[in-house]
């Protein structure tokens, strides 16, 4: 199976990526499997697969006092990118996550993916929102460059307690995040930039960024990364606008400046089906300007957008 590495390197045309996440617990995998089947005539290159933690909801009990509970909504990315796997021939990409994962998980994960031939993964923090359980470093990785450092050390047949171990025979490869707006924790763009400097200096084969709307903020990022001497694709990920909602949720959950052309069109929009046609308009035109500067893939985060990326990739591809 190629890597994204390889399917990057080898396209002689921008390619196409996207990103799913598990089915909810208890649901079939036939509903990613639905989502694959109206998007593989576009000829996707890899296909993401997001990977959640547990997290503290509150159940109400039948005596009405509240009770909270630790629940893990979409188990399963290790084996659905398997199963995409065999049953597709497309490379899959689990993304491992820092929060709430062990390191002794994390372990197992990548002994789980290495039997099943899977050899491609997205290595992130992951979101802290309602997080349960200690947060004790000794016992969790805190930031995604610790995380790589893990993933490095079992390429080279090091496991967690310091033995050797063989069996390694096709080392992980792996791409990491950026974020041409800078990372809401970030002080700065000057500190967004040097640890996206040091995830490449530790071995990420590319870097993809979080969703963004303004081309030209992509353009600077990808302009300062190659004044910096950083050579490897930087992917941009895109997400089509589907809800009227979206133009205020989606700066203020992943800080994505919505431009003005754009949000003065959706400010008009009555309904989602309008905020809908208008997202795929502008989505469109911005994959068009990107594939006309030469992006070496572009990446599709398809959550409640399958329908708009359909609709989008038969204008581009």
């Amino acid at each position: 199976m190629k890597k994204v590495i390889e399917h990057i390197n080898d396209s002689k045309k921008t390619a196409f990526s996207f990103e799913i996440l598990p089915p909810l617990k208890g649901n079939s995998i036939k509903r990613i499997y639905h989502i694959i089947d109206k998007l593989i005539e576009f000829d996707p290159k890899y296909i993401n697969i997001t990977s959640h933690h547990s997290e503290y909801v509150d159940k109400t009990e039948p005596d009405g006092s509240i009770r909270r509970v630790n629940i893990r909504r979409r188990p399963g990315s290790v084996a659905i990118a398997s199963a995409i796997q065999n049953k597709y021939g497309i490379t899959a990409v689990p993304h491992i996550i820092c929060k709430g994962f062990t390191k002794e998980e994390t372990e197992y994960a990548l002994i789980d993916l290495n039997f099943m031939g899977v050899h491609d993964l997205l290595l992130l923090r992951g979101d802290e929102k309602n997080m349960p359980g200690d947060t004790d470093p000794s016992f969790y990785h805190s930031y995604a460059m610790d995380l790589q450092d893990q993933v490095n050390n079992f390429n080279r047949g090091i496991a967690l307690d310091g033995s050797s171990f063989e069996g390694i025979e096709t080392p992980f490869s792996y791409g990491m995040a950026c974020y041409p707006e800078k990372h809401e924790e970030a002080p700065n763009m000057e500190s967004d930039i040097f640890y996206a400097k040091e995830k490449i200096k530790n071995g990420a084969d590319y870097l993809v960024t979080q969703m963004f709307f303004d081309n030209s903020k992509y353009y600077s990022f990808v302009d300062r990364m190659r004044a910096e001497g950083i050579t490897v694709p930087i992917i941009p990920g895109v997400k089509p606008i589907v809800f009227t909602n979206q133009l205020t949720v989606l700066p203020k959950i992943f800080r994505s400046e919505i431009p003005e052309m754009l949000a003065h069109e959706l400010r008009h929009c009555k309904t989602d089906d309008m905020a809908k046609d208008v997202g795929v308009e502008w989505c469109v035109q911005q994959c068009k300007d990107l594939i006309e500067h030469g992006v070496p893939s572009i990446h599709f985060y398809t959550l409640m957008a399958t329908d708009s990326v359909s609709r989008i990739a038969k204008e581009i591809y």
